[in-house]
This record gives structure tokens, sequence and C-alpha cells, in this order.
């Protein structure tokens, strides 16, 4: 049975009607490649505007036998404007399953235009194709790659910042535990975006916005499944759930965006919270009326320009106490 909607904002129920009208394929009842077409086809279909930045190109580097793609983005500047600029890395979501720099778009650029800031995109290696944890591991790979290159990239490498959307928050927040783990690079700040933290299904949010409101509980599932495949110990890995971390301290400045009407909504607060009671300086943000992913469709929610808004404002913050 439906759930009532009068929780979510019009500018949601509108979208919302939109995408209803293209019936893509349910995540759980459709193949990756079937979902990853269908994702395609509802970027096409539905358009968001294109704020614009000075500059994007694509750049690969190799880990093992696999290359990885970067997406680099590059603000406006004049032409006596050559200074190194800060970096922010963006991971995509989509469940570890589909997706590509293309669906991050709006965040990257947004981020790049705000921030003022070189951003680069991470295509990194899928579900079920390519299982936990190549997907946490190319992220933190093609971090290392872009810092070794801030010379001919243009980069700031004593500013970082890491974001992402989804699937791509819990890969920004992996990463930002992994750079502290492995004595790596100094990450400035994580802006975290509608983030998967933990698995499972436990927490309330789960059972109120279980279907009806985009991603599913069922669909979550899924997704986890294709990740972890049949090794469902993972699920205690912290670069899995980074909220199952025993040590959150020392990991960088954090903004975390929320949709009310989300099923991981409670993970993306808790883990908010455990961080700021690690010492932390976090804040958490949460958008009503909004549903998952909410930040990626600028132009047609409202709320999407005010999360970027706010998450470069303090992504900025953190890069001038540098």
């Amino acid at each position: 049975m439906n759930q009532p909607k009068n929780r979510l904002h019009p500018d949601v129920i509108d979208y919302m009607a939109a995408v209803e009208k293209l019936q893509m394929p349910a995540v759980g009842d459709a193949t990756p490649k079937e979902l990853r077409d269908a994702q395609a086809k509802r970027r096409l279909m539905i358009r968001v505007p294109v704020e614009n930045v000075g500059k994007v190109y694509e750049r690969e580097f190799k880990r093992g036998d696999r290359s990885i793609s970067v997406r680099i983005y590059e603000p406006e500047r004049t032409a006596n404007d050559r200074k190194p600029l800060p970096l922010i890395m963006v991971y995509h979501g989509g469940g570890w399953v589909i997706g590509n720099p293309d669906s991050e778009d709006v965040l990257a650029r947004g981020l790049c235009k705000r921030v003022h800031a070189i951003v680069a995109s991470v295509d990194y290696g899928l579900a079920p194709e390519l299982q936990y944890p190549t997907a946490a591991e190319d992220c933190y790979a093609a971090l290392n790659w872009t810092v070794a290159n801030a010379d001919k990239l243009g980069i700031n490498a004593n500013r970082i910042a890491v974001a992402g959307t989804s699937a791509g928050g819990n890969l920004a927040a992996v990463v930002s535990q992994m750079a502290r783990d492995r004595n790596g690079h100094n990450i400035a700040h994580q802006a975290l975006f509608c983030p998967v933290t933990d698995h499972g299904n436990t927490r309330p949010s789960y059972q109120e916005f279980a279907t009806d409101y985009g991603l599913t509980k069922d669909g979550m599932d899924w997704f986890w499944q294709q990740y972890l495949g049949d090794n469902t110990s993972h699920a205690n890995d912290p670069y899995a759930s980074p909220i199952r971390a025993k040590d959150l301290s020392r990991l960088p400045d954090a903004t975390v965006i929320v949709a009310e009407c989300d099923v991981l909504r409670d993970e993306a607060e808790d883990y908010a919270d455990a961080l700021t009671q690690a010492g932390v300086d976090v804040r958490k943000t949460r958008y009503e009326g909004m549903i998952h992913g909410f930040n990626l469709v600028l132009g047609l929610i409202n709320a999407a320009e005010d999360s970027l808004d706010e998450a470069a404002a303090r992504i900025s913050t953190s890069f001038n106490a540098r």
C-alpha cells in the first residue's frame, strides 16, 4: 500500500511525477546493465541546468591491469590567474552498481564553481563485476594519482576535500578513513550527501520510507548484495560500513546533507553524530520534504542549490583554515 506523501516538498512531488512517467525499471527487478541504461535514459529525458566551468577533460591511470578514468573540472579564471587551486575528489552514487561521472556532474560542477577548486570525478569499478573492496580502493588510488600529478594539474595538494552522493558519500567517508589509517594525504573536508554509512536496514527510516520515495528498502538491500556478493562478513568492515570503525577521531571536517524522506536518513545522521562525538567538526543538515539524491536535481528542486551552497561554504572554510 502506498504511503502518504504529504510530507514531500512540492518540488519533489513534481520531480517524482516526471520520473514515474518514464516507467524506469525498479532496482532489484532488472539486471545491472538494464539499470545503467535506464539511468542514462533518465538523464536524457529529465534534463537539469548545466553550470558553466572553465574546462572539463578526461585523464586515465592504471591500477593493476585496469585503466581508471578521472574527469577533471577546472573553474573559470583569468589568463593571469594560474596559481595552484584546491582539489575536490568526487565519487558518484548508484549503489556501487550504476552511475559514472555523468551522474555526479551536477555536484562536480557545482563545487568546482562555488569553491573555485579543481574537481576530479572518478569512474571507479562497478559491482557486481568488480565487488568490494574494488570501488573503495579505486577511489583511494585515484586520490593518490591526482595528488601525484598535482603540478601537472595545477593543484594545491595542501587543500584536499572529498565529496559524493549516496554510495559516493560512502566512498568519500571511506577514503577519508583510508587516508588517516594509511598515513596518506591530509584531507581537509568530507562532504557527504545522503550517504550510505552502514549495512543493514534496522533503523526506523528504513521502515518509514521503505517504498514510494525513490530509493527503496529492497533496492538498497539489492545494492548491498551486488557490492558484497556472498561474503557478507565484509559488511562489518569499516571500509564498507564506515560507521562501524572503532575509531572515528582525527577524520576531516564533515558536512552531512540528509534528506528527510530517505531510507538512509537515520544512518547518515547517526554517522554525523558519531563523528561529532569523536571530536570531528561536523555540520549535519536535514532537508525537510526531500528524497534521496535531491541534491543532484538542480533547477527542478530548489533545495539542491541550497545544499550545494552549504557544502561549498563549509569546504571553503576548511580550506581557509589551512
